[in-house]
């Protein structure tokens, strides 16, 4: 072979043949196979999955952090100016042309409290009538409410009405449905 000398290891200067022919580094290494570069490969998306979740949780909490109002003094808490004054609303419901009671029949009142800034406050009450057809709503608020009545075997009654006493008494009068043929 040209250029490669026959002289023993250790002796001249001329290198052995094994350290001519020089490998890859790529096959050299123990334990590097096809197997290794694609590990590698699939840290750097899991890497970035992790960073893009930290990051997205940092920016859910800064946002929430936003809208809480800063920590302030305590504010003294008092209790609303309540009115001495009881409102309770009172009605009446009879039926057909003799005005007899209808009892248990569902009385539905509804309340609307309107407020410039915030959105509109409803309340909703629900009583039954008594034998004598009398239901009473405690602790209704003044202004305009819907009155709807329900008994079975009635038209359903339904009105917008003011109140404007504190101890109003609302007559209602159911009639008979139509008869269907």
């Amino acid at each position: 072979m040209p250029g490669v000398s026959t002289a023993e290891p250790g002796r001249g200067s001329t290198p052995p043949v094994a350290s001519i022919i020089r490998k890859p580094p790529h096959l050299t290494q123990a334990g590097r196979s096809v197997d290794h570069g694609v590990k590698q490969f699939m840290k750097l998306p899991a890497i970035f999955v992790a960073c893009f979740c930290v990051a997205g949780f940092l920016a859910a909490a800064q946002r929430a952090a936003a809208q809480d109002p800063p920590a302030s003094a305590p504010k003294p808490q008092t209790a609303p100016a309540r009115s001495d004054i009881q409102t309770r609303i009172t009605i009446e419901v009879t039926g057909g042309e003799k005005d007899t009671p209808v009892e248990n029949a569902s009385v539905y009142v509804k309340f609307v409290e309107e407020h410039a800034i915030k959105r509109d406050k409803k309340l909703e009450l629900n009583v039954k009538t008594s034998r004598e057809g009398v239901a009473h709503v405690p602790n209704a608020p003044m202004g305009r409410a819907l009155i709807q009545v329900i008994a079975e075997g009635w038209k359903t009654y339904g009105r917008w009405l003011d109140i404007t006493d504190p101890k109003q008494t609302i007559k209602v009068h159911l009639e008979r449905p139509p008869k269907w043929y």
